[in-house]
């Protein structure tokens, strides 16, 4: 049955940014010429490591004092805001109510870069918890960095931050799909961000649980898939979209990147951090039960695939039991080759990356994979550059978290 209107959600503006660039021509030109955003970094108490660093200017949206004592995160949600609204066009209080827009942000943690630095600063007057900053609390809060964009942009609707690990990114574009849907906004701001490589703690974690990616070169550190594969790239980076429904943005005359068709989201069950094949691929049919499609209809599948070897497998092999060797016009990349592991906003930049394919029947491959390995064997997986296709109509973004949570986001190629 095919809806009305005002009952389908397009995504009408895209701003971002990545290791690799800080608007969405730079990060698709990154992505079809094989640049990585990988480099050296060092970082407090950890040493010598490498991450992705992204090279947008605050300075753009905010002031210093807004800078100084807000976070990391909430300027990458300042910075992609502004920039999502520019790119569809969009000024609030004309097209929008600011009263009647909202803000939903995923992020895989928040507030351990802030509490870090306050410890190593009171550290310098023997731990006198006077010297703490009075800025702590609402900068560590849950619901910053989406409280941050409101009050930038003078927003009065609803927000909130979505604390869903990995998933974060495509859970935030199911919020505000669902808030529009359900008549609370008419319009939302929704995507994921991080600041992850702020904090020396996720380097030390992740290096405690030999799953920190190491290479001589920083460019071939990210390599899911690789036989050689030995861990996660931590990056920073953010993705926000602007979503309205269908007949707002038809009447307004908005280009329209695509359309929200089918999502779905549950949880493993299983264990803190090791994924469960099973549920995934679950996740993945209910999606596509939810927009009423086969496997054989999806042209793209962005890949969750971190660089570690049992998450890849994993995913893998939910991914075969969907799609087996019966979608011939369906091809399968990887993101995090380029970025690293984005954390809260990889999903946002990953659906973001792969969203122009629909304009110029471009798959962008993974790259740094020099040996597949036989248990990431995938039909039709783009390896090391670009695969011109006949037509890509639709793309299906994976996302995959700690605690087992799974989020699955389906976006079509925009027909009347």
């Amino acid at each position: 049955m095919k809806k009305s209107d005002n009952q389908r959600v397009v995504i009408t503006g895209i701003g971002l940014t990545a290791p690799n660039g800080n608007n969405l021509g730079e990060f698709r030109h990154s992505l079809l010429n094989g640049v990585s955003g990988i480099t050296e970094y060092e970082i407090r108490y950890f040493g010598k490591t490498l991450a992705g660093l992204c090279t947008f200017d605050p300075l753009k949206y905010q002031k210093k004092k807004e800078v100084r004592t807000g976070t990391r995160a909430g300027s990458i949600g300042v910075y992609c805001a502004h920039e999502a609204l520019q790119d569809a066009g969009i000024e609030l209080d004309r097209d929008y109510s600011k009263s009647r827009t909202g803000v939903f942000l995923g992020i895989t943690e928040h507030g351990n870069v802030e509490t870090e630095n306050e410890i190593y600063e009171i550290s310098k007057f023997n731990y006198d918890t006077k010297c703490w900053s009075h800025y702590h609390n609402p900068r560590t809060v849950a619901n910053s960095p989406a409280g941050e964009v409101t009050v930038n942009l003078g927003i009065t609707g609803p927000h909130f931050t979505l604390g869903a690990a990995c998933a974060a990114g495509n859970l935030g574009c199911v919020s505000g799909l669902q808030q529009i849907l359900l008549g609370e906004v008419d319009f939302a701001l929704a995507g994921g961000v991080s600041e992850s490589p702020h904090t020396f703690g996720i380097f030390a974690a992740f290096n405690s649980q030999t799953a920190l990616a190491r290479h001589d070169d920083p460019a071939k550190a990210s390599r899911p898939f690789d036989i050689a594969r030995n861990g996660i790239v931590i990056s920073e980076g953010g993705a926000v979209f602007t979503l309205e429904r269908l007949d707002k943005a038809k009447a307004r005359g908005a280009k329209i990147y695509g359309e929200i068709v089918g999502y779905n989201y549950n949880s493993d069950a299983t264990d803190m951090v090791m994924p469960c094949a099973e549920r995934q691929a679950e996740c993945i049919r209910a999606a596509l039960a939810k927009a009423d499609m086969q496997p054989q209809d999806i042209s793209i599948v962005n890949t969750h695939a971190t660089g570690t070897h049992a998450g890849d497998a994993k995913e893998c092999q939910a991914l075969r039991s969907v799609f087996g060797e019966n979608c011939p016009d369906t091809y399968f990349n990887n993101t995090k080759s380029f970025i690293g592991h984005c954390m809260g906003a990889a999903a946002a930049l990953e659906l973001a990356g792969n969203l122009p394919a629909f304009e110029d029947n471009i798959v962008h491959p993974t790259i740094n994979v020099d040996n597949l390995d036989p248990e990431c064997a995938l039909h039709n997986l783009v390896l090391n550059k670009p695969q011109k296709v006949q037509k890509i109509t639709s793309i299906l973004n994976n996302s995959f978290g700690m605690f087992g949570i799974n989020c699955v986001l389906i976006v079509n190629k925009y027909n009347q």
